[in-house]
């Protein structure tokens, strides 16, 4: 099961250094491709504003 992003992104950047496998893109919302997210949860646990789930 892949994280995913909610709307409640503000695209600071801090999850992107934290994926070991570069599963998370840049935009308005930031993304998490569920193919190669390994479900670590690293991108959650860093995140300021709780914006990262699991799916």
């Amino acid at each position: 099961m892949a994280y995913v992003i909610n709307d409640d992104c503000t695209a600071c950047g801090t999850c992107i250094d934290e994926c070991p496998v570069d599963a998370i893109s840049e935009g308005d919302i930031y993304v998490i491709d569920a193919e190669l997210c390994t479900d670590c949860g690293a991108c959650a646990d860093v995140c300021p504003v709780e914006a990262i789930s699991p799916e």
